[in-house]
């Protein structure tokens, strides 16, 4: 299967021609990002937090201390949605109403568990460390037994997913194209600068190729 099932929750109403179910584009968003927000309950109330994550094949995958109150509320079961947004432009408008941004998004619903087995959850540190900063692992001590055991890895099986994209100059009302006004499209990406090295650092390492010259995580695996 090429794309995810309609479910409601995840069908775009909202300018439908944006919509994307594919899972080439939704692993693209996913691959791309590096921050999610993930909304849960905790004592009946809804909460959002941002945090880092990876996808891996079919998963999504996150992790944190055992003290975190997001994933120990994603332990309760049931379902979570996670989102992911890459913004790629300030759409100008010559209308304050048709302004707007060019944009790639991902909404995802699944029922998270924890990875119990060691091996994997070392496996997806990596993947995790890898995605952020591609090429770290293999540079740095991985972790001890001990670290393992105080770090909780949770699996999110993408399930049900959307993604909505706008690309493009702005949309005006037809009249307004006549008005003197500039409009078109501020494009934005992520630009890495100079990296820092810590103040312990021996001067005689030099920056890694994959700190000096950061770039975005790479195609999809």
């Amino acid at each position: 299967m090429n794309h995810f099932p309609l479910s409601d929750r995840v069908t775009v109403k909202r300018l439908p021609h944006r919509a994307a179910y594919d899972l080439a584009t939704i692993h693209a968003i996913l691959d791309e990002g590096l921050v999610c927000h993930v909304a849960f309950l905790v004592d009946g109330q809804p909460c959002v937090i941002p945090t880092l994550y990876v996808r891996l094949g079919d998963h999504v995958y996150l992790h944190g201390s055992p003290a975190s109150r997001m994933l120990q509320a994603l332990q309760q079961g049931g379902t979570v949605c996670i989102a992911v947004t890459l913004v790629d432009g300030l759409v100008l408008a010559r209308s304050a109403f048709h302004h707007s941004m060019n944009y790639r998004s991902v909404v995802l619903y699944g029922a998270p568990a924890v990875v119990e087995d060691p091996v994997r959850k070392a496996e997806v540190l990596r993947g995790l460390t890898d995605h952020v900063i591609p090429g770290r692992w293999q540079d740095i001590r991985e972790p001890s037994d001990q670290e393992l055991r105080r770090t909780l890895v949770v699996s999110i099986p993408i399930t049900e997913a959307s993604a909505k994209v706008r690309t493009g100059p702005p949309l005006d009302d037809e009249p307004d194209y006549a008005l003197p006004v500039w409009a078109g499209v501020v494009p934005l990406r992520l630009a890495a600068a100079e990296p820092i090295p810590d103040p312990r650092l021996d001067p005689g390492i030099a920056p890694p190729l994959y700190a000096a010259a950061y770039a975005k995580p790479g195609p999809a695996r």
